[in-house]
């Protein structure tokens, strides 16, 4: 601040230059608590640099900063689970072509069996594929069974087969699979620019984010939002607590 002394800073001046930066002066907009934070994590930095000491937990420092967070922090976005009714209506915004076919498989057995987005991706045809796998599946007369590299064991996931085609997680991975012509190696993977093609490299984890954001908007789920907030509310992560909502998919 202008006038003052740089060094060493007193906790007076650096809990009024705290709420400088909270209020904005002049052309400067006010900063974000997350921004504000960081500066003086950074000025804590310099000055340590410096062989100074700023003590944060000064009360003219964390007193400022508490009040500053208060009155301008926001929570953080809880993101909202994907229902059964909702899986319904992303899965009929996808296409039948290959790409489509892949989509709908990744949707549907991820919301069945409540898996983390890295976890769909990791999958593999049998075990020991890849390198890179984190589990492996097996199909069976009355559904699949996934295995999967949890943190500290191996578990299991049983996903039984739906009483409807159009929902049906098995019947999605198995026409995927056929159509795709993938018998070895990860289960789901990248295709051609054209979606005719299925080519040999796997999936991302951030392919399942968007996917899910681009039907949740093509959907029309929470429609009365603004597009921004809409996306912000759904995520890779909404697969899994739509799971703990709703027992299995509500098939019609």
């Amino acid at each position: 601040m202008k006038g003052a002394d740089p060094l060493p800073p007193s906790p007076e001046m650096i809990g009024l230059y705290l709420a400088d930066l909270a209020s904005g002066s002049g052309l400067s907009p006010a900063l974000a608590v997350s921004t504000i934070d960081r500066r003086l994590s950074g000025l804590a930095w310099n000055y340590a640099q410096r062989g100074f000491t700023l003590d944060r937990k000064n009360r003219h420092i964390a007193t400022v900063l508490a009040g500053i967070k208060r009155k301008h922090g926001r929570p953080p976005v809880q993101k909202e689970a994907i229902l059964a009714e909702d899986i319904l209506a992303m899965v009929t915004t996808l296409p039948f072509d290959l790409r489509g076919l892949r989509d709908r498989a990744i949707l549907l057995l991820g919301y069945a069996g409540g898996l983390r987005r890295s976890e769909i991706v990791s999958l593999d045809v049998h075990k020991d594929d890849t390198p890179d796998s984190g589990g492996w599946i097996e199909i069976l007369e009355d559904g699949a069974l996934l295995t999967l590299n949890a943190k500290t064991d191996w578990r299991e996931v049983e996903i039984g087969r739906g009483s409807s085609e159009q929902t049906c997680p098995v019947l999605a991975l198995e026409q995927w699979l056929h159509f795709a012509r993938i018998d070895f190696g990860p289960v789901f993977v990248r295709t051609s620019r054209d979606g005719k093609k299925a080519l040999e490299a796997r999936l991302s984890d951030k392919h399942v984010a968007r996917l899910i954001k681009t039907t949740v908007l093509k959907s029309g789920i929470r429609a009365e939002l603004p597009e921004k907030d809409r996306l912000s509310l759904f995520s890779g992560h909404s697969l899994r607590a739509g799971l703990a909502s709703s027992a299995e998919v509500d098939e019609r």
